[in-house]
């Protein structure tokens, strides 16, 4: 009797620590996709940003043919 009350506080300790793990991987998965979503809602004001800066560079002098 003594070795089937072992195992079944043997399987609880095992199902709370994977209760545990998967907690904390569920927190670092959300916090995650927050961070991906705050990334994306960025993404299109920088790409916007890098356009107008490429568009407002002064042009680099042409480099004469290699022959010079």
């Amino acid at each position: 009797m003594n070795t089937e009350q072992d195992r079944i506080n043997a399987l609880e300790m095992k199902l709370t620590y994977q209760q545990e793990t998967i907690d904390s991987l569920n927190e670092t998965v959300t916090e995650q996709w927050a961070e991906i979503e705050k990334l994306k809602k960025l993404m299109p004001a920088l790409t916007e940003r890098l356009f107008k800066l490429e568009d407002n560079a002064p042009q680099a002098p042409e480099a004469p043919p290699p022959h010079y």
